[in-house]
């Protein structure tokens, strides 16, 4: 597979280096590295390789790792070296996602052997996403950016467009909507999907170290530089930088970053030779830019630079209607997470949920959904006694249907309008399911995914 990499991370160098040379003499390309960290930049959506990585590391271990792969791609095969009392957490990591492990001291043509068949899968995986978009079925931009709303219908149709160029891109949304998912589907779209995927928080970057994170710095550049360090501008080198709130980022710094996206070259601190730089910007901001300019916190300049391509982030108060999908969606992820079973949702609960405002949009949601997995309940939402005690005047028979009538909905909700696991997971004949949707006026077509071909 052209463009196949295998990404190795253990901390112990000698060990790590000598693996990498290994699977190098057994045909396939390595990137190393010692820290879990770093390999978060380089795996994504479109990622073609696979990860091979020690299970126990400092900071960020080998299982972390996995999990946040597989949040960007549950299918990225992730390889676990392990020791010998660890064979059990690696057979527990098995049932949770990860594709092999084995165990140190080991045979590397052995792991080579491993390697390739997780290879030939990660193959598959990116041949069949191909033929299914290819066939006009849904892709993965329905999952990351779920909802049937004209503004996210609009908002993936603008990523599917934009996102194999290379045009830098400003994305606007409140805080929680979605923006990061979003920067990040751009980069799996495009041809840097290989590359690296660096994220540099403009909030959060030391104002006295902002410029040498940023560009990097060689040896005496200042007091305290004993050796020369790349920035993270460098280190995204044909990759995509996401610049999380820009509108954070100081004055002075903003005039050199214009002077980087105009010239595409960085030149270090204490360096006076500049370095080709080949990437793509994407920025983010919680408000409109145009309203910093006009206080004189952002660069005009920049912004136009910046905002070649604008997408905005529809709040959860302006698609209303996508909230009892995302609810259930974040819901079955929360079981699978807290190792929950499945549950129904009330239709008064579902109904609660799209009426109420969510300031903290998509991310207040996913923590409803982990409390309502969890049995800790929503404060804002009455209970269910409370909402029995309150129908106590309606008839038992009302009552069943209303309950019943929810018990579909939300199946057919959980399952994106697919009949099939719908009354299968009912118990209920194909007939049967149809003469109880149409009583209760469910028409399967609101729950279909909006660029979705009917069954």
């Amino acid at each position: 597979m052209s463009g196949a990499k295998i990404i190795l991370v253990d901390d112990e160098n000698e060990l790590r280096h000598s693996t990498a040379q290994a699977l190098e003499l057994a045909g396939f390309e390595v990137i190393d590295f010692a820290s879990a960290e770093q390999a978060t930049h380089f795996a994504g959506f479109g990622f073609k390789g696979i990860v091979i990585t020690d299970i126990r590391m400092p900071g960020l271990d080998g299982l972390t790792l996995m999990n946040r792969l597989h949040e960007l791609d549950r299918d990225i095969p992730v390889i676990l070296i392990t020791g010998h009392g660890d064979v059990q957490l690696a057979v527990r990591a098995m049932r949770e996602g990860a594709y092999d492990f084995i165990e140190k001291p080991f045979v590397t043509s052995q792991l080579a052997e491993i390697a390739a068949r997780a290879l030939e899968y990660r193959k598959l995986v990116l041949e069949n996403r191909v033929l299914r978009a290819a066939a006009g079925q849904s892709d993965d931009l329905e999952q990351r950016l779920l909802g049937r709303s004209n503004p996210m219908v609009e908002l993936r149709r603008k990523l599917r467009t934009i996102g194999p160029t290379d045009t830098d891109v400003l994305i606007v949304g409140d805080t929680g909507s979605g923006k990061e998912v979003t920067a990040r589907a751009l980069h799996d779209l495009s041809h840097r999907s290989s590359k690296p995927y660096v994220a540099i928080n403009c909030a959060a970057l030391p104002a006295n170290l902002i410029e040498s994170e940023l560009f990097g710095h060689e040896v005496g550049a200042f007091p305290g530089a004993m050796r020369a360090r790349f920035g993270k501008f460098e280190l995204a080198q044909g990759g995509t930088i996401l610049l999380d709130e820009i509108g954070s980022m100081p004055m002075d710094v903003q005039g050199k970053l214009l002077r980087v996206i105009q010239e595409r070259t960085i030149t270090r601190l204490g360096s006076n030779d500049g370095l080709p730089l080949d990437v793509r910007f994407v920025a983010t901001s919680k408000t409109p830019l145009e309203a910093n300019v006009a206080e004189g916190t952002f660069r005009a300049d920049l912004l136009y630079r910046l905002n070649v391509i604008t997408l905005d982030i529809p709040p959860l108060s302006e698609r209303r209607e996508d909230i009892p999908l995302l609810f259930m969606q974040l819901l079955t992820e929360a079981a699978a997470r807290y190792r929950r079973d499945p549950t129904t949702v009330p239709p008064q609960v579902l109904t609660a949920l799209s009426e109420r405002h969510w300031p903290g949009n998509v991310r207040e949601l996913r923590n409803a959904a982990d409390r309502y997995i969890l049995d800790l309940g929503l404060p804002f939402i009455e209970t269910a006694s409370e909402i029995d005690g309150a129908e106590g005047d309606s008839r038992l028979a009302d009552r069943v249907a209303d309950f019943e009538r929810g018990v579909i909905e939300s199946a057919l909700i959980a399952h994106a309008g697919s009949l099939k696991p719908v009354y299968e997971s009912l118990g209920l004949s194909r007939k049967s399911l149809y003469e109880k949707m149409q009583k209760y006026g469910l028409e399967r077509s609101r729950y279909l995914p909006s660029e979705a071909e009917a069954d």
